[in-house]
């Protein structure tokens, strides 16, 4: 592991008899390729101590519901039997993540935290940070990268204008960051609390009050092993049509947005499979342009720009000038946001892309950018376009509220692109149309399998915002 993934952010200054190490799992919810457990388990093994995971649990996360919560305790629950396994315990904890841990500081050695580039994760490895320096002066606090393969601040010091400016810096680090990982055997297996089962995913979330608005999907499950099967079956049958997958009939993503959004699956795991796949390197590097250095630059993105959620925020001066110009432009169809979930628009791509949406939890990602253009050209404003866009994509998504898709939606307002031929509405921000979709693709195709989710779900869409 490079030394450059570990932050060493608070030296103990007084010594106290320790009973274990603690490790603050949060972003990096997996067992494998987990660069802050490897290096919290080296920490146990060096002092002879046994290793506390802890993970708070709180029902009160920004804009997640029964969907998200599903699918992350499906992980958890996973999680949780390999961890016994292995010799580590596993605590769980429902209470919010920078709470929950203080009664664990006080006969801890070291804290490892992994680390998360959300508003609301930095703000709680910065009250844990301040906990350990006001009141647990015998704590060694260290942070390890394990989410992006390069850390942000190694790559940058600013937020880079679009994947150009950023792709050969990331590159040039690579070579440095890229080794395998293996997780190191924890030698004191002493279990300090009582050992803990969770049979269920009703069990596990039975005592927080969570959001059941919208149902888990029916069809994408969470955690490690479900993360496995999707990529080795991209990889054995897909990949090789990788140059095709823009094409929604045809279903050649990976789906590892989910998976990667919860850390159940590690980019950089992701990575090595696809190396070491026999396809050619063309086909290779196309999709690591998506997995390396697209997420990586939306990690920049969320990282130093404090308002990535904010509309006044999210864009480039010559798109905001461009919306300033057309912000009066006539629009032949306006929409609202229930008029999207019901599937209630004259665009019946559209609304196919909504079911997906709605009953599924994921969108295929051309029509990902479609669907939030649409918005853009039904909405009476472009503010009201970006607040929709958002609601429903934190909303809906198994995805929502992760840095690549706060950095998507920005996209279809002139992130990361550059000017194009001024348009009504648009004005120089890249437009989609559906005359697009039927001279690329068989679009029908895609209308015709949404149907089928429509037809196979029990979920019935009664849900209003």
């Amino acid at each position: 592991m490079d030394s450059d993934r570990i932050k060493h952010l608070l030296k103990s200054s007084q010594s106290k008899k320790a009973e274990y190490i603690l490790y603050f799992l949060q972003q990096a919810q997996r067992y494998e390729y987990n660069h802050a457990l490897a290096f919290a388990i080296e920490e146990a093994n060096n002092y002879n101590l046994p290793l506390i995971v802890y993970f708070g649990f709180t029902g009160n996360y920004p804009e997640a519901n029964l969907r998200h919560y599903t699918f992350m305790a499906e992980g958890l629950i996973e999680l949780a039997n390999k961890f016994e396994l292995k010799g580590i315990h596993f605590e769980i904890i429902y209470d919010e993540p920078d709470k929950g841990i203080i009664p664990f500081l006080e006969k801890a050695k070291t804290v490892v935290m992994d680390i998360g580039y959300t508003k609301i994760q930095r703000q709680w490895r910065k009250n844990i940070y301040q906990e350990i320096l006001l009141n647990h002066p015998q704590i060694d606090l260290y942070s390890v990268e394990s989410d992006s393969i390069i850390p942000v601040v190694l790559v940058s010091d600013k937020e880079e204008y679009g994947a150009y400016t950023i792709r050969r810096k990331l590159y040039d680090f690579l070579p440095r960051f890229s080794s395998t990982l293996l997780i190191p055997t924890i030698q004191n297996k002493t279990m300090i609390f009582q050992k803990r089962h969770y049979d269920s995913v009703e069990e596990l979330l039975k005592p927080i009050n969570i959001n059941k608005s919208i149902p888990a999907s029916f069809y994408y499950h969470g955690g490690y092993t479900e993360a496995k099967k999707w990529i080795t079956a991209f990889i054995s049958s897909k990949l090789i049509h990788y140059e095709q997958s823009n094409d929604p009939s045809k279903d050649l993503t990976s789906k590892m947005s989910m998976y990667l959004h919860f850390g159940q699956i590690s980019s950089l795991e992701i990575y090595h499979l696809v190396k070491n796949s026999s396809v050619s390197e063309k086909i290779k590097d196309a999709f690591i342009e998506q997995l390396f250095v697209r997420r990586e630059l939306a990690h920049n993105f969320v990282f130093y720009n404090p308002n990535y959620d904010e509309f006044e925020s999210i864009t480039t001066p010559w798109a905001y000038l461009t919306m300033i110009n057309h912000q009066n432009d006539i629009k032949e169809y306006t929409y609202s946001k229930n008029d999207y979930i019901h599937f209630k628009t004259h665009d019946i791509y559209f609304n196919s892309a909504m079911k997906e949406m709605v009953y599924t939890g994921y969108m295929h990602n051309y029509m990902r950018m479609y669907w939030a253009k649409k918005i853009i050209e039904w909405s009476t404003s472009y503010k009201e376009a970006y607040e929709i866009i958002k609601d429903l994509n934190n909303t809906f998504f198994i995805d929502g509220r992760d840095a690549l898709s706060y950095t998507g939606i920005a996209w279809c307002f002139g992130k990361h692109d550059r000017a194009w031929a001024e348009r009504n509405i648009f004005g120089k921000i890249r437009y989609m149309n559906s005359s697009g979709l039927t001279r690329k693709f068989d679009i029908l195709e895609y209308v015709r399998q949404m149907n089928l989710f429509e037809q196979t779900t029990t979920y019935h869409n009664e849900t209003s915002v």
